[in-house]
Formats: structure tokens, C-alpha cells, sequence
């Protein structure tokens, strides 16, 4: 008697995103009987109810849930609100002698000279909880950590973070849900700020980039964790690697706060193992027969996949604590790495790295002030009736720079 063989059924799976990864068909093998062939002729009917029961070579199951996305454009909106706050607080007419779009009132920008990406002054910035390292250390202020991540620090600033969120984070929120997204998101966004900290101690820091990059590093890790279930596997990887070293290759322009950046990216990533870890398809294509395979029950997890969540976890969790020790007994990183600063801006002939506040000393004659800049030398004279001390700011920082 000829050897029955086992029939074999293909379930395809839709693609779950783009990145050019195509659909993916896996062919999966069940243990059943093979329908018998009829002994004898049968009827029109019967053949017709034999063909009824055999089942289909191809089975769609679509095991992976989506989300709908309501958590990123929610943090689109805060970012955006907190920005018009932000702005009616700065109140350039009263604060500065001259203002862009003047029409806006209260919501004008301040002048070009001391703010390029149209925003408000770095002293209203600090106010609304912009990342300050000597506040954090010396007046306990670690709260500025997170409220930093939603300040922006210009229009600019604001557009160019926010469609990055949307393009990003919405096809994640998809994927995963907001609970790991919105976990992954904020936890990134202290992780850049914690670096940024380490490193950038002169200057105030705020923006959404270093959460933002935390999410192309957890889209990183992920490719890489589920690695079993993308087809065009080289070319998604290919793709989101050019992508992430041209935004982070941006960071080494002047004013840029790419130690956030990095320390986001480095965060997402570790993250991206630890909450976007999918099972593996043999374990999800065996709910979907009757019985299991030749080789037993599929575990849910690939044992690489459980030794990079164990690694990631232990990592992201010591890091943080090492991190957030040494910048509470004030340790500055640039002490430790001569050439670290280089990773957040290169100096060329067009720009310069300094990041040095800027000061000013007045001198005051009438009403006609006198300003010289502490680094340059550079003095101004201008004619103000009664400034207060955030116009003479203004006008320092427009002198200096």
C-alpha cells in the first residue's frame, strides 16, 4: 500500500508594516488524516460534498491586533498647547524692544537675532520647566527631567518634532498599543534628557527629539527582535539604519542637542526589546490547526529573543540608576571624554560650537543704555525708557551672538 502523505497548509499572513516588507507566507504542517478516496463511483452530490470538506491550501489569519491611535496625537496636542502657553507667557511686546509678527500680541515671537526658530526668550523657557542642570542639582528641581521632553523651543522646533511623532509613533501606536508606546516614549524622553544633562551643563535644554528618537530606536530593536516574521528583511533594516544616521548626523549642527538625542535613541533601543517583543510564528500558527506538528508545541518566545529582553532590561534599569546618581553629585561627563563634546556639534568655518552663556555689562546714562559683551567686547548703545531686567537680557543675547 503507497505511503499516505500529510497535507500541508500554507497560512498567510498580512504584512504588518511597510519599510518594504512584503507579505510573508509560511507553510505549516498539521498532523491529520488524509480524506479517503471513495471505493466506489458516487453521485454528482457526493462528489460535491467531498470537495466541501477539504480544506483550503491557504488560510488568511490576521493574529496581530491593531490599536486605534489615540496617544500620539494626543501628545501632539499637549506639545502644541503648551507651546501657545509658553509663548502668551513671554509676552514679547512687554518683554523685549522689538518683536517678529507683531500682529500675534502677546504670541510674538522674540527677535531673530536672539531666538532663530521663532519662539520665546531662554529665560521664559526655564520658567515653564526647561532642562537646567544647576536647578536640578542644586535646588532639587528633578522634575525639569520630564517637563523639558513637552517645551519646545521655537516654531520650527515644534513643527519639525511633531511630524516626526505623527510619521513615527502613530504606526507604532498601531502595531503595539498605547500603554508600550507611551511607556517607550516618555522613559526615552528622561533617558535623553539624563544624557543631556551629563554632558550640556551651561545651557538650558527642551524639545520632544530625544523621545522621538527613542521610537526609531525601538523600531530598530524591534525589526531585530522579530526578525523571524519580516520578509525583505535587509532592506527594512537597510532603510530605518540611513534613516536614523541622517537624523543623528544633524545633531552635529550648533545649537542642536544631540547628547538628547543620543541618549533617547540608546533608551528606545534597549526598550524596543523589552516591550515590542512579538511571539514567534510557529507558536501563533499552531492555534490556528487542530493539533501540533511533528516536532511538539512551539514555545511562545525564540531563546535569542529572551536573552535580548533579559540583557535590555538589565541595561536600561542600571544605566538610569548610574546615570541619575552621577548627575546628582554633580558629575560632568565632558571631565571624563575630552572628545564627547565633538558627538553633539562639530565647529567649521561657518558656525561655532561655543556654548558659553552670554553676559553683558550696562551701563546706563539717561535713558540711553550701554551694553558690551563679556566674551566679544562688542558694545551698543540704545534708548529705552525704564527696561526691566528680562529686555536687557534680550538685547545681551542679541548683542553676543
Amino acid at each position: 500500500m503507497a505511503e499516505a502523505r500529510r497535507p500541508e497548509i500554507q497560512i498567510k499572513v498580512n504584512s504588518r508594516r511597510g519599510l518594504g516588507v512584503g507579505n510573508i507566507i509560511h507553510p505549516v504542517e498539521i498532523d491529520s488524516s488524509p480524506t479517503p478516496l471513495p471505493a466506489t463511483a458516487t453521485t454528482a452530490g457526493n462528489q460535491n460534498q467531498n470537495q466541501n470538506q477539504t480544506p483550503s491550501p491557504f488560510r488568511e489569519i490576521k493574529h496581530f491586533k491593531k490599536w486605534f491611535p489615540w496617544l500620539i496625537p494626543s501628545f501632539v496636542i499637549a506639545d502644541t498647547v503648551l507651546f501657545i502657553i509658553t509663548m502668551y507667557v513671554n509676552n514679547c511686546p512687554k518683554n523685549t524692544v522689538s518683536c517678529i509678527a507683531n500682529f500675534l500680541g502677546r504670541l510674538s515671537f522674540q527677535p531673530f537675532k536672539e531666538n532663530p526658530l521663532l519662539g520665546p526668550s531662554s529665560s521664559t523657557l526655564e520658567k515653564m520647566g526647561a532642562l537646567d542642570v544647576g536647578k536640578v542639582v542644586d535646588d532639587h528641581q528633578g522634575w525639569r527631567l520630564i517637563t523639558c521632553i513637552w517645551l519646545h523651543g521655537g516654531l520650527f522646533h515644534l513643527l519639525a518634532n511633531m511630524l516626526s511623532l505623527l510619521v513615527i509613533g502613530i504606526r507604532l501606536e498601531q502595531e503595539f498599543g498605547f500603554i508600550r508606546i507611551g511607556l517607550l516614549y516618555v522613559i526615552s524622553g528622561f533617558g535623553g534628557s539624563l544624557l543631556s544633562a551629563l554632558f550640556l551643563q551651561s545651557n538650558i535644554s527642551v524639545g520632544a527629539s530625544g523621545a522621538v528618537f527613542g521610537l526609531l530606536g525601538g523600531m530598530l530593536s524591534e525589526l531585530i527582535t522579530n526578525w523571524t516574521i519580516y520578509a525583505n528583511k535587509m532592506a527594512a533594516l537597510f532603510t530605518l539604519v540611513i534613516i536614523i544616521v541622517i537624523n543623528l548626523a544633524v545633531g552635529i549642527l550648533p545649537h542642536v542637542d544631540n547628547f538628547a538625542h543620543l541618549g533617547g535613541f540608546s533608551s528606545g533601543f534597549l526598550l524596543g526589546f523589552v516591550f515590542l517583543m512579538r511571539p514567534q510564528f510557529g507558536w501563533v500558527s499552531q492555534r490556528y490547526t487542530s493539533s501540533y506538528s511533528r516536532a511538539g508545541p512551539k514555545p511562545k518566545y525564540k531563546t535569542y529573543q529572551l536573552v535580548l529582553w533579559l540583557l535590555s532590561l538589565i541595561l536600561v534599569v542600571a544605566g538610569m540608576i548610574v546615570g541619575l546618581i552621577s548627575l546628582l553629585r554633580g558629575v560632568n561627563l565632558n571631565d571624563r571624554c575630552s572628545w564627547c563634546h565633538y558627538m553633539s556639534c562639530v565647529p567649521t568655518s561657518k558656525w561655532s560650537c561655543n556654548t558659553n552663556p552670554v553676559s553683558c555689562l550696562s551701563e546706563q546714562t539717561g535713558n540711553q543704555y550701554t551694553l558690551t559683551c563679556s566674551g566679544s567686547g562688542k558694545n551698543e548703545t540704545y534708548l529705552l525708557n525704564d527696561p526691566n531686567s528680562s529686555q536687557i537680557r534680550g538685547l545681551c543675547s542679541q548683542l553676543c551672538r
